[in-house]
């Protein structure tokens, strides 16, 4: 097997180097007065003296315990478990704080401002000059793309679509009837704003209902990889304000997600659910439509959820049930199995 390479400078940026204090500073923490400088980011298995790295599970204090990391963000709990030699950048919030410095040394690539010979750009369409058009883009009639955004290749952009600052849109995304905030964040290969599965059943066959809604995303959402979202029927189908969608997911017409709700790879959501804020979905759970589905639940991989879920409330199972009645009722079979003669 091959050497892992942390951040392979053909593909990510750097910059550095930074002082400790300055890293401390970017990951909320802080440190000692040590005339330390900082190069790079790497795990705590190869991190070199001029690396920094994190820990914020103990089940890797062995690997924090042989490490040559030149500082560790870390836990104030755990700041004990620092061996000598490295310098603990102390942080209630460890794996933020990694993130941000990582952020620090690897940055996003510069935008290039333009539109690549390439790209079709309607006459009526506004685009920003700061904003970047990637190779054999399209971006339809009085569409609108903000300030700062940067469109990968092969991406439609449809017809009245608006984006507003700062998104990303990756390569060979469709965009419809879509209007996205600030900070958007749409990954290659998702499809928003076309029509759902929605139709009336006559005698004759099928009738499609006409899909007379739009998408809205709002600020600093997140659309993973081949993500598919409907645009509504009859209202809006809307992702609220910090979401993040991973890869896979399907998310039907009329849905209403609040804010910074997360929904993991390949579930699915049917037609007009709602699921208030900060609601947690894991892979592969599925949704029945026209469901509310309280603030801050969460709802477990593989999950068949057919009811409404209360407030706060963690189901698991299908069909989805309370987690701790889910796990009596196992206990229960098991018991019966043991009791019962071979």
């Amino acid at each position: 097997m091959p050497e892992a390479v942390i951040a392979d400078v053909r593909f990510f940026t750097r910059s550095s180097p930074y002082t400790l204090s300055s890293v401390a500073e970017i990951a909320f923490g802080t440190a000692p007065e040590v005339d330390l400088l900082l190069t790079g980011v790497a795990p705590l298995q190869i991190a070199s003296p001029s690396d920094v790295s994190f820990l914020d599970n103990r089940r890797y204090a062995s690997a924090l315990e042989k490490t040559s990391a030149g500082a560790v963000i870390i836990h104030p709990e755990m700041v004990a478990l620092v061996p000598a030699g490295t310098v603990p950048v102390v942080t209630v919030e460890p794996y933020a704080g990694w993130a941000r410095v990582a952020a620090l040394f690897h940055p996003a690539p510069p935008l290039s401002p333009g539109v690549h010979p390439s790209a079709v750009i309607a006459e009526t369409a506004r685009v920003d000059p700061t904003a970047e058009i990637g190779p054999f883009s399209v971006v339809e009639a009085a569409a609108e793309i903000g300030a700062g955004c940067r469109i990968g290749s092969f991406v439609a952009i449809g017809a009245g679509v608006v984006l507003g600052p700062h998104c990303r849109i990756g390569a060979h995304t469709s965009l419809s009837h879509a209007i996205l905030g600030a900070r958007v964040y749409v990954y290659p290969g998702a499809r928003i704003g076309q029509e759902g599965f929605s139709f009336a059943a006559t005698k004759t066959g099928f009738l499609s209902v006409p899909h007379l809604g739009r998408v809205v995303l709002e600020d600093d959402v997140e659309v993973g990889a081949n993500t598919t979202i409907d645009r509504g029927s009859t209202g809006d189908t809307v992702v609220g304000a910090g979401s993040r969608l991973d890869n896979l997911v399907q998310i039907a017409h009329n849905v209403r997600l609040g804010r910074c709700c997360v929904v993991v790879a390949q579930v699915g959501i049917a037609g007009s659910t709602v699921l208030e804020d900060f609601v947690q979905i894991g892979g592969q759970a599925g949704i029945a439509g026209h469901l509310r589905v309280g603030r801050g639940a969460r709802i477990g991989a593989g999950a068949g959820v057919m009811s409404d879920v209360p407030i706060g409330v963690a189901v698991v199972g299908s069909p989805a049930q309370p987690r701790l009645e889910f796990f009596r009722q196992v206990a229960a079979l098991k018991r019966m199995i043991r009791r019962t003669p071979k």
